[in-house]
């Protein structure tokens, strides 16, 4: 059994990369401020004490 293999081009490379990191600054940001805006205070002191752990100005 021959295996084939898909070899992408560096542009295609480049771009499933810059689509990744995109994926992955959305999810954040929706973390950050989706849970940080929540209405369950429990949720919202945990989002608040992490902003301020790494230094991120909320207030």
């Amino acid at each position: 059994m021959s295996a084939k293999t898909q070899t992408l081009s560096l542009t295609d490379r480049i771009g499933a990369r810059t689509v990744a990191g995109l994926m992955a600054l959305v999810v954040g940001s929706i973390l950050v401020f989706g849970v940080g805006l929540a209405n369950s205070q429990t949720l919202h002191d945990a989002a608040h004490d992490s902003r301020h752990s790494y230094g991120f100005p909320c207030h």
